[in-house]
């Protein structure tokens, strides 16, 4: 027997050019979910990466795994029969806000209502980037592009309010320009038995460049954010210094030493439907694992049910099947 080698980045890099616009966000998410696949230690023939259209779904190309870079707006269905007929692979999906929003919408709200193992990234830039800037569904009211020269006037989806809403047992937010924060929310993710939405923050810096900058920009992020934590208090800015409590339904920015700030418990789903209010006019954006709460997989029932109907009917044969019911010879 030889002792299986140390997983690193390196073991998920491909050979092959990265195709992105120079200083595109996607480059830090990349990296950031090579190193976290390396650290959660499955090795790369055991990980299959599924896309669907759109400058994040190059994605599969850039990683050592199996990978399928399928149709627009499908990836979380090619993910699902992928699953399915290898319930022992590490199934990653990677989505943006058009593919995942808009033509995928429907397809991602019913992976996350069936609740398959799988892990999914999506990476929100406002805009499409690959058709050359057209306004997506997260653009916010007003946002000037080639589709809405005169500012769009559609009202965003919000993918928390929209995991939640479809019943996601894990949401997660986290941001390009924080590697290691990346790499720990994908790591729990994978962790978590269920499906996992990961919304990335990301800057398109052709189309969009800056859209997040007030909760991504070093040097202003803590002032903006929060990170949430399991079991720790809401605190946030450079210093520390300020903390959230509750007012009623909305949240109340206090000195960090209040006796009534909030702890963060992810399995509170009415807690979780709070911090998804949170936009950064009302209070700071939340980042880390909002919700993150228990329930049945989905393979799990079927091949459960596939089970139970063969301990009690047998296997089954093809030629029974085809000549049960109605048959009729055509000469």
């Amino acid at each position: 027997m030889t002792e299986n080698p140390k997983l690193t980045k390196k073991s998920f890099m491909s050979d092959q050019e990265i195709k992105w616009c120079p200083g595109c966000g996607d480059y830090a998410i990349l990296a950031a979910t090579q190193s976290a696949m390396a650290k959660i230690g499955v090795p790369p023939h055991e990980v299959c990466v599924v896309s669907g259209i759109g400058c994040s779904s190059r994605f599969p190309y850039y990683v050592s795994t199996y990978g399928m870079h399928s149709i627009h707006g499908r990836a979380p269905a090619v993910a699902s029969g992928v699953k399915l007929q290898n319930p022992d692979l590490s199934v990653w999906i990677i989505t943006g806000d058009g593919d995942g929003l808009s033509i995928g919408g429907n397809h991602l709200a019913h992976i996350l209502r069936r609740n398959l193992d799988v892990n999914i990234i999506l990476f929100n830039n406002e805009i499409y980037g690959l058709t050359k800037g057209q306004y997506s569904p997260t653009s916010q009211p007003g946002t000037t592009t080639k589709s809405s020269p005169f500012g769009s006037f559609d009202r965003p989806f919000s993918p928390a309010k929209f995991a939640l809403g479809s019943g996601a047992s894990f949401f997660a937010r986290t941001i390009d320009t924080d590697p290691k924060h990346m790499m720990e929310v994908f790591m729990k993710a994978a962790a978590h038995k269920g499906t996992s939405l990961i919304e990335v923050f990301q800057n398109c810096i052709i189309f969009n460049d800056g859209v997040h900058n007030d909760f991504t920009d070093r040097k202003i992020r803590d002032e903006n954010t929060v990170r949430v934590t399991e079991g720790e208090p809401l605190i946030f800015g450079a210093d520390k210094d300020k903390g959230l409590t509750l007012n009623g339904f909305d949240f109340e920015t206090v000195a960090p030493d209040h006796k009534d700030l909030i702890v963060h418990d992810p399995s509170n789903k009415n807690l979780a439907s709070l911090l998804c209010n949170l936009d950064g006019s009302n209070g700071p954006i939340p980042l880390g694992v909002i919700q993150q709460v228990e329930a049945s997989i989905y393979e799990e029932e079927l091949f459960s049910q596939i089970k139970a109907q063969k301990d009690q009917k047998g296997p089954g044969k093809m030629s029974e099947l085809l000549m049960s019911g109605n048959t009729w010879e055509v000469n």
